[in-house]
C-alpha cells in the first residue's frame, strides 16, 4: 500500500504536487483496502497507469475500466489542471531539522508568510510550499521564533515543470542530499534551478549553493534592495556591463551608466562595489530577485 510520502513521490510536476498535498489534506480517504489493488499487467488489464498499484476506474455497468487511472490519481489529475498556474510561482522548502519549527506546529501569530500547503514527514522531515515572493518572510519567522535552537538542512528548490525533471524524482535526490550533512548548525541549500539538483557539486563548487542561514536572508534582503532602487531595465543594461571582459570598455561605460541612475542607486552600487564582484555573485544576485518583493514604502 501507498504511504502519503510515496504518493507525492508520484508527482511529475508542481501542479501535481499541489495537488497531491490538497488531496491529502481535504480527502484524506487513502485506500487501506486490498481490494482496491490493481490487476497485474495484461493485453486486457492492468492497475492503474500512473501509480501502477491501484485498479483504473470502472462504471458499475461497465466489465472494463473506462479511466486509465484509478480514483485517487484521476482526482489528483484533475485538481492539478486547475493549479499549473499557481505551480510556476511556488518554491519548495525541504527541511531536515532537529524538530519541527513553531510555523509548522502552529504555534506562532504571524500571518505574511502562509504557505499553500505543508507535509510533514516524521518529527525531523517537513515540506513546505510557498510562493516565491514569501521565502524571505519565512525565513525571517524562523529565525525569530526558532533560531537558536534549530539546526539542520533546508534545501529550497523549484519545482518540476517537465517530465525531463519529474518531481518524484526531485524529492529521492533531494530527500538523498541531506545525509551528508549533520546537525551543527542550520544551513541553506538555494538551487534556482531542478537540472541543479542532480548535480549540487557544480553550483557548491562556485559558491552559489549552501549557506549559513543568517547569510542566505543577507542576500536576500541585498535582492530586495537592489530590486526596488534599481528599475528592470537598468538592472538588465548592469548585468550586460559586467559581463564586459575589457577592463576599458567597461570603465567607459560604466561612467556612462551611472549617469543615467539616481542618486541613490549609485550609492547602492558604490557601497557594494559591485564591479569588482565574481561572476557567480552577480548570478546568484540575480537569481535571488525572483524570489523577493519589492519594498512598499520606498
Amino acid at each position: 500500500m501507498l504511504t502519503a510520502f510515496d504518493w507525492l513521490r508520484q508527482a511529475e510536476t508542481g501542479a501535481e504536487l499541489l495537488a497531491t498535498l490538497e488531496y491529502l489534506s481535504t480527502l484524506p480517504d487513502l485506500p487501506t483496502d486490498r481490494s482496491e489493488l490493481g490487476p497485474p499487467f495484461s493485453a486486457l488489464s492492468g492497475p492503474c497507469y500512473r501509480c501502477r498499484v491501484y485498479a483504473p476506474a470502472y462504471k458499475k455497468h461497465l466489465p472494463h475500466p473506462i479511466k486509465r487511472y484509478c480514483r485517487h490519481c484521476s482526482l489528483i489529475l484533475k485538481r492539478a489542471a486547475r493549479l499549473k498556474a499557481a505551480a510556476r510561482y511556488i518554491i519548495l522548502i525541504w527541511g531536515y531539522v532537529n524538530r519541527l519549527p513553531r510555523q509548522l506546529r502552529q504555534e506562532t501569530d504571524s500571518h505574511q508568510s502562509t504557505p499553500f500547503s505543508q507535509f510533514i514527514l516524521d518529527e525531523h522531515h517537513f515540506l513546505l510550499v510557498l510562493h516565491r515572493r514569501q521565502l524571505k518572510p519565512w525565513l525571517q519567522d524562523l529565525v525569530l521564533y526558532d533560531g537558536p535552537h534549530l539546526r539542520g538542512l533546508l534545501q529550497i528548490f523549484p519545482p518540476a515543470t517537465s517530465r525531463t525533471n519529474q518531481m518524484g524524482s526531485l524529492l529521492r535526490r533531494i530527500n538523498h542530499h541531506e545525509t551528508h550533512f549533520g546537525m551543527g548548525a542550520l544551513r541553506v541549500r538555494f538551487y534556482s534551478a531542478p537540472h541543479q539538483v542532480y548535480k549540487p557539486y557544480l553550483r557548491d563548487d562556485r559558491g552559489m549553493l549552501t549557506f549559513e542561514v543568517t547569510e542566505f536572508l543577507r542576500l536576500l534582503e541585498m535582492a530586495a534592495i537592489f530590486q526596488t532602487i534599481l528599475p528592470p531595465a537598468e538592472q538588465k543594461a548592469l548585468r550586460k556591463l559586467l559581463s564586459l571582459e575589457n577592463p576599458t570598455e567597461q570603465q567607459f561605460y560604466w561612467g556612462r551608466f551611472l549617469g543615467y541612475l539616481q542618486q541613490e542607486a549609485k550609492d547602492m552600487l558604490d557601497a557594494w562595489n559591485i564591479r569588482h564582484w565574481s561572476p557567480h555573485q552577480i548570478e546568484l544576485l540575480y537569481e535571488l530577485v525572483n524570489y523577493v518583493a519589492y519594498y512598499q514604502e520606498y
